[in-house]
C-alpha cells in the first residue's frame, strides 16, 4: 500500500474537515455535557459508512475493518472544551461561555477524516481499528469512564496511539513529535481543602475561630513540602489554585474551600505527597482550632509510551512526512541543543509546560503512544498557547493528523498480523 497517498487523499477533505471543525469549535461542550458534539459526531461517522456505539456516559467507539484477521489498533481523540469565554478574533468563535482552547475539535476532527480513510480502505486493513471518541478529558474521568463501559474490549485492544495538537509553537505547522519513550506526561490530582471554622463579627475575631488565616498558614506550609522534603530529582508541582471564603468585609465567615493540584512522576512520590498534604492540612487546622477535610476529586496516573510502539511509530511518520516532518522527542531537543547558544543566558528560565493526560489511563493497559503535532505558527498569527482565551490553531493540519491517524494504525497493523 502506497501510504503517503492518504496524505493526498486527506487533502482532498480539506473543505469537508474544515467544516466539521468549525462546527465542533463554535459549538464547544464540557465534560461530560456533550450533546451536541456527540450527535454530530456520530450524524458524520454513519454518513461515512461507520456504526458508532455509545459507550460510556458520552462517548462513541467505532470499529473499522475486521475483514482480514488480525489485531486490534485504538485511535482516540476527545471532544470536550473547556469553561472558557472565548477572545479569539476568529468567525467561528464560541459565545456560550465555552471554548476549544486546547485543540480538542481538532483531534475530533482529524478523527473524523481518519474514518473516513480507513472506510475507503477497509479492505486494506488486516485486523481493526478501534476508534475513542472521549469526552471529559480535562476532567480526567472521560477515558476511565470508556474503559469501564468496555472501549478496550470486544474486540480486545492490542495498542493505542493519540494525537495532541500545539500552538503558539515555533515548530513549523503539520510537524509532528513521537514522545520519548517510558513516561511523558505526569500523574495528576485534584483536591479540595474545606476548613470548618467559626463564623463571628470581624471586630471581634476573638470570638470564633477565622478558617482564612487557617488556609493562609496551609498554603505556606505546602509550599515547604517541595522546598524540605523532596530530594532534587522528584519533579513534581503542587499549585493551590482557587480559595473561597466570606461574602463580606467585616465578617469572619464559618468555611473557606482551597482547591489545588498536584503533579508527580512517579508514583512512590505521588503517593507520598498525597498522605503529607493531608497531614498538613488537618494538623495545621488542629493547630489553629479549626477542621480540615481533604478530598481527592478526579486524577490520573502517569502516560506511559511504550518504547517499542515509539521507535515503529517514528519510523511510519518518517516515511509519510519525510525527515523534516516528523521527529522523535529525543531528536528534536537534540536540534534544539545543537541550535542554542553555546554560553546560556542566565535570564532564561524553563518555561515547560508538563500537562497530565487521561489517555495514560489507556498507556496504563495497552502499548500506546502519545504524538504532538505543530498546529499554529506565532508568525501566522498563532501567538497564544493551549487554554489561553485568545488561543486559535489552523485548519491547514487537519489532513495531516488525519493521515498519520490512518497510516500508523494500518501499518502497524500490516506489520503484526498474524
Amino acid at each position: 500500500m502506497d501510504y503517503r497517498a492518504l496524505l493526498q487523499e486527506a487533502a482532498s477533505y480539506q473543505s469537508s474537515l474544515t467544516k466539521y471543525r468549525h462546527y465542533l469549535h463554535a459549538h464547544a461542550e464540557v465534560d461530560f455535557d456533550l450533546p451536541q458534539t456527540t450527535a454530530y459526531v456520530k450524524e458524520q461517522l454513519i454518513q461515512m459508512g461507520c456504526d458508532p456505539v455509545p459507550c460510556g456516559r458520552s462517548g462513541l467507539s467505532v470499529a473499522i475493518g475486521g475483514k482480514k484477521p488480525g489485531k486490534v489498533f485504538l485511535l482516540r481523540a476527545d471532544m470536550d472544551g473547556l469553561p472558557i469565554q472565548e477572545e479569539a478574533d476568529i468567525a467561528f468563535a464560541s459565545h456560550n461561555g465555552k471554548m476549544h482552547a486546547c485543540g480538542h475539535d481538532l483531534h475530533t476532527t482529524m478523527l473524523l477524516g481518519a474514518a473516513r480513510l480507513l472506510k475507503d480502505h477497509e479492505d486494506d486493513i488486516c485486523g481493526t481499528v478501534k476508534l475513542m471518541f472521549q469526552p471529559a478529558e480535562e476532567t480526567l474521568g472521560g477515558a476511565l469512564d470508556m474503559i469501564q463501559h468496555g472501549i478496550l474490549q470486544s474486540p480486545a485492544v492490542d495498542a493505542a496511539m493519540m494525537i495532541h495538537v500545539m500552538t503558539g509553537s515555533p515548530l513549523p505547522e503539520g510537524t509532528v513529535i513521537v514522545a520519548p519513550a517510558g513516561i511523558s506526561a505526569p500523574a495528576a490530582d485534584m483536591f479540595e481543602i474545606r476548613i470548618q471554622g467559626q463564623g463571628c463579627h470581624g471586630s471581634s475575631p476573638n470570638t470564633g475561630i477565622d478558617p482564612l488565616n487557617v488556609a493562609a498558614h496551609i498554603l505556606i506550609s505546602l509550599q515547604e513540602l517541595h522546598a524540605r522534603e523532596l530530594a532534587m530529582n522528584d519533579r513534581a508541582a503542587l499549585t493551590i489554585g482557587s480559595l473561597h471564603a466570606g461574602a463580606a468585609p467585616n465578617v469572619i465567615p464559618d468555611t473557606a474551600i482551597m482547591g489545588g493540584s498536584l503533579r508527580s512522576f512517579d508514583e512512590e512520590t505521588r503517593r507520598f505527597l498525597k498522605e503529607r498534604l493531608v497531614q498538613i492540612a488537618q494538623g495545621t487546622a488542629t493547630l489553629f482550632r479549626a477542621q480540615a477535610t481533604v478530598t481527592f476529586t478526579c486524577g490520573c496516573p502517569t502516560l506511559y509510551n511504550d518504547p517499542t510502539l515509539c521507535g515503529e511509530t517514528e519510523c511510519y511518520l518518517t516515511d509519510l512526512l519525510g525527515d523534516s516532518g516528523a521527529f522523535s522527542a529525543e531528536k528534536l531537543a537534540a536540534m534544539l541543543a545543537a541550535q542554542a547558544p553555546s554560553t546560556p543566558d542566565p535570564t532564561k528560565r524553563n518555561t515547560s509546560v508538563s500537562g497530565s493526560e487521561d489517555f495514560a489511563y489507556v498507556s496504563q493497559q495497552v502499548p500506546a503512544v502519545m504524538l504532538s503535532l505543530a498546529a499554529g505558527h506565532p508568525d501566522h498569527g498563532h501567538q497564544y498557547a493551549l487554554h489561553h482565551p485568545a488561543a486559535t490553531f489552523s485548519d491547514d493540519v487537519l489532513p495531516v493528523g488525519s493521515a498519520i491517524h490512518a497510516c500508523v494504525a494500518i501499518r502497524w497493523l500490516e506489520e503484526h498480523a498474524q
